[in-house]
């Protein structure tokens, strides 16, 4: 097994805690820029968590 499917495979068991860890960095990230890139943090998130798998989180 590759070092990309071990990462595919982390991804797949972890999909929930990926989605809050991405949910809370955009939070972050849109509270320290106040606000200003809000639009493209939430569209970068929900890319991620489009890509993770299933179990995502909604904004």
């Amino acid at each position: 097994m590759g070092m990309l499917d071990k990462a595919k495979e982390f991804i797949d068991k972890n999909d929930e805690k990926i989605d809050k860890a991405v949910e809370k960095a955009g939070d972050l990230i849109d509270e320290k820029t106040g606000g200003k890139y809000a639009d493209k943090i939430d569209k970068a998130q929900d890319f991620i968590q489009e890509k993770t798998g299933e179990g995502d989180t909604a904004n």
